[in-house]
């Protein structure tokens, strides 16, 4: 809808296949959001003319997208920084599962560019005091991506590099899952579904006690099949928790296959929206489509949801968008054959 509103488009298949290639969103995605959007009377489509907003999609389109000033500017040396950080945690993610002979590294990979965002640019965190009541919560409910938090935690300086090579070691604090136990992790998690509810009990308890920090919890599109969700998400909006962040890991596969195939999520923002919370959409892959989004859902009175649309096995060119993948080791060869090693 905002890409509608901002550029204009000769037909609706153009649109679809420029929106498609722009943020790596397949054609029959669009196509069933472009049916829902024209029978709900948002959208105008006629033969030989311009695909445009109605005024109803305006309004919305308005209400959904507004952009708050914020101050951003991220120059290309810091987006430069930002993507050379994220190399190498897909790099660390890569060995970690190579080393371990297990690991998940198709949704470890999407979810990189997220993580990165949050850690080296928006969230508050005390290294060294790790328990720091006035910091920022992170729930990575989609647990089995748990080598690209590790990773992520041991580049902010949470844990020494050489303990990433003992993924999965059962002498190793860093397991299959994140466990709490684990300086900067927050939650256990694994059993997917759960995140969010957790979020809720967090985002509900800082309120009370006055902690002005955000709870930002990361969940796969897969995992939005579980209907424990759809329960928090109620909650969250009516409790008013506009310090619970959700994101939204977008990248179209479960473990069982595309999620349009297994259980079609399709209208995703019109559900939250109706779900009374406050939605943008962004490239997962684009540090300040991110940065941007996280600023802009401060302070919006609702709780928020960023649908990062992401390549699941985003870096690694046989794994991406490959649910092959999905939980299929590497070996050590494989990644030199790619110059990984």
């Amino acid at each position: 809808m905002r890409e509608l509103s901002s550029c204009s488009y000769r037909s609706l298949t153009h649109a679809l296949r420029s929106i498609s290639r722009k943020y790596n969103i397949p054609i029959s995605t669009l196509k069933t959001n472009a049916r829902i959007l024209k029978e709900l009377g948002i959208i105008e489509v006629s033969e030989g003319k311009p695909v445009k907003l109605t005024q109803a999609g305006q309004i919305i389109t308005e209400i959904v997208n507004t952009r708050y000033n914020n101050g951003l500017n991220l120059d290309s040396r810091i987006l430069s920084e930002l993507s050379e950080k994220a190399d190498l945690v897909r790099r660390y993610v890569l060995r970690m599962v190579a080393e371990a002979g297990a690991g998940h590294i198709g949704a470890s990979l999407s979810v990189v560019d997220i993580l990165v965002t949050l850690y080296l640019c928006k969230m508050r965190y005390d290294v060294r005091n790790p328990n720091w009541s006035l910091r920022d919560r992170l729930i990575l409910s989609k647990g089995h991506a748990a080598p690209a938090l590790y990773a992520v935690l041991s580049l902010v300086g949470f844990l020494p590099e050489d303990e990433l090579w003992r993924f999965r070691d059962i002498e190793s604090v860093l397991q299959g899952h994140p466990e709490m136990d684990i300086p900067g992790v927050d939650i256990v998690s694994g059993s997917l579904g759960q995140g969010l509810s957790i979020g809720c009990g967090m985002a509900l308890a800082l309120k009370r006690d006055g902690i002005p920090a955000k709870v930002y919890v990361i969940v796969g599109d897969g995992e939005l099949d579980e209907g424990q969700v759809w329960e928090a998400a109620l909650t969250a909006s009516k409790l008013g928790l506009d310090n619970l962040v959700l994101i939204v890991d977008r990248n179209s596969y479960q473990q069982e296959g595309p999620t349009e195939h297994v259980k079609p999520l399709e209208p995703l923002a019109m559900k939250w929206i109706m779900f009374g919370w406050y939605v943008v959409e962004v490239d997962g892959h684009d540090f300040k489509q991110l940065l941007e989004a996280l600023n802009e859902v401060d302070n919006v009175g609702k709780p928020s949801v960023i649908i990062a649309h992401t390549v699941k096995g985003k870096g690694f060119p046989p794994a991406e968008g490959n649910n092959v993948y999905h939980s299929r080791p590497v070996s050590k060869d494989e990644l030199r054959s790619f110059g990984v090693l």
